[in-house]
């Protein structure tokens, strides 16, 4: 490599690193949300549009053409540059944990960050790491990795569960229950937000499951 080859590089790599640190100061955004896509929005902050990938329950409470503001994580790689928006913080924690362990990316960790907090809670309390495999992406062997790296978690971030009562989740996100939808060929994110809207005094597997088919 020339002199000329070896300087062009340097500052390459310079500029490459003043970006990724700019890239990081950026907290949050606040603007007017288009939804081109499940999964997808873009925020429009003083004709500056960005391009944000969010949970699916968060895309579905977000409203096209309304003020919002998404509290943002951003996923740089030498080929790639994402980033990730939450309506809670808290959830923007919890992500930002999850895609910090081996085996789990940014698809995983929005799938784990869309299910109803009170079904991780439920699984960590329960010691269940079944229940995590209802998630699509997750098999037994990684579920029973993140089932320990969750209970960590609890105890290191405590606030991101905070609300969530798991003793009287517990029921609504019974193991059966969603297994038996799942194989039926229902998602597990629209599984679990029929259960959530369930009454309360259901109490079978078998009720549950015939209540959600009619919401389904």
């Amino acid at each position: 490599m020339s002199v000329r080859e070896e300087e062009s590089a340097a500052v390459k790599h310079t500029r490459g690193k003043i970006l990724l640190s700019c890239i990081r100061m950026i907290s949050h955004l606040r603007g007017i949300v288009g939804k081109p896509a499940p999964g997808l929005v873009t925020v429009d902050v003083q004709g500056v549009g960005y391009k944000v990938m969010v949970p699916m329950n968060d895309w579905d409470n977000l409203l096209d053409a309304a003020l919002t503001l998404l509290h943002t994580s951003a996923y740089v790689r030498e080929d790639r540059f994402d980033l990730y928006g939450f309506l809670d913080p808290r959830t923007r924690t919890l992500f930002e944990e999850l895609i910090g362990l081996t085996g789990v990316g940014p698809r995983m960790g929005l799938e784990l960050c869309a299910v109803p907090r009170g079904l991780l809670v439920t699984a960590v309390n329960a010691k269940n790491s079944q229940l995590l495999t209802t998630i699509k992406g997750i098999g037994r062997k990684t579920a029973e990795k993140l089932l320990l790296e969750l209970a960590s978690l609890a105890e290191r971030e405590p606030q991101i569960f905070i609300g969530e009562d798991a003793s009287a989740l517990g029921a609504r996100y019974d193991q059966d229950t969603v297994a038996a939808l799942t194989q039926l060929g229902f998602e597990t994110q629209d599984i679990l937000k029929v259960l959530e809207s369930l009454p309360s005094d259901i109490s079978s597997t078998e009720e549950r499951v015939t209540a959600a088919l009619r919401a389904l």
